[in-house]
């Protein structure tokens, strides 16, 4: 299982071929960033930086409020985002679950959790967007309920990286704007984005557009609700947030429900930081594989790649991310 996720260090900037098709939606994509403006900035933790110590089920007091908006959410998304495909549950005796396997337990039982996943793409799929759009949203989404990995460029109000390029690559300045690298294909449109990502990496291929969760195709309404679930938020994670490129893209493991995910995505796209999203919604195989890694299972957990950082805890993370990276 650990395999599929041995990404090779994704360079943040290559060169663009594109060739458009006549709907205007779907086009063949090589590469997706110009070589030309690879970042050059030395990137390095801060000084007599030490990762916290996890604390699960905790939140730092000056963060209290941070959290309860963020928690909103799930009034209006209900489990979108918070199961994967296919999920099953039962209750067996905690002697059933060996102790180097992954469940949560309580009162003598754990919970035996399962998935039915579609095939893997075998590298991330690339997504342009940024927090506050509710179209965004519908399609982070599906990448959890997918279990997909999803390498995120940030495209915040005037932010003058993946905004700008998204625009040359795609022909417009209209959010989210998908690339799979995995079959070339590129698309805007949110219904449209699902409708593929379900489709090609969904477990029912055989039904044609696959099996979109309900909540994400109610058309209108779901758009109504996205927009509700981010009322807490008031517009974080829209505008840029001056900041040092890094050499390689960020890898963090959440899902979108998560409310202690959503306050450090927040920053990671007001920094425009690139980052490799390991999505890991319940019922999803990768909690086993953070459990192996660390011997318990917490998110968010990050991994900056460009200072050897690895750390759990929302508010840290954010306070890590700032004194990184902002200028």
């Amino acid at each position: 299982m650990a395999g599929m996720l041995n990404f090779t260090p994704t360079p943040i900037f290559r060169p663009i071929s594109t060739r458009r098709t006549t709907n205007n939606r779907v086009l063949s994509v090589k590469s997706s960033l110009n070589t030309s403006e690879t970042p050059s900035t030395s990137i390095s933790a801060p000084p007599n930086f030490k990762a916290p110590k996890p604390k699960p089920f905790s939140v730092r007091p000056d963060k209290v409020f941070d959290i309860l908006g963020a928690s909103l959410a799930l009034l209006f998304r209900l489990t979108t985002s918070v199961l994967v495909s296919g999920y099953s549950v039962s209750f067996v005796p905690a002697k059933e679950i060996p102790s180097d396997q992954y469940a949560l337990g309580f009162a003598g039982f754990k919970l035996k959790e399962s998935s039915k996943l579609g095939p893997r793409p075998e590298k991330p799929i690339e997504i342009y967007e940024f927090e506050s759009c509710p179209f965004c949203r519908k399609v982070r989404e599906i990448a959890s309920f997918l279990d997909l990995d999803v390498l995120y460029y940030p495209c915040p109000r005037n932010g003058p990286n993946f905004r700008p390029k998204a625009v040359q690559m795609g022909g417009k300045q209209q959010f989210p704007y998908m690339v799979d690298p995995n079959t070339g294909v590129s698309m805007y449109e949110s219904d449209e984005i699902i409708k593929y990502l379900v489709g090609k990496y969904g477990m029912f291929l055989q039904s044609g557009d696959g099996n979109v969760p309900l909540l994400l195709s109610l058309g209108l309404l779901t758009t109504l609700t996205e927009g509700l679930a981010m009322i807490g938020r008031m517009g974080k994670g829209s505008f840029y947030t001056p900041s040092k490129l890094p050499p390689k893209p960020l890898e963090i493991w959440a899902y979108e429900a998560s409310p202690f995910c959503k306050v450090v995505r927040e920053v990671l796209v007001e920094l425009e930081l690139p980052h490799i999203l390991h999505s890991c919604a319940r019922g999803s195989p990768k909690r086993q594989i953070i459990y192996e890694r660390v011997g318990h299972f917490q998110v968010p957990y990050l991994e900056d790649p460009n200072t050897g950082v690895q750390m759990f805890e929302s508010a840290d993370i954010i306070d890590y991310l700032r004194a990184t990276y902002a200028l």
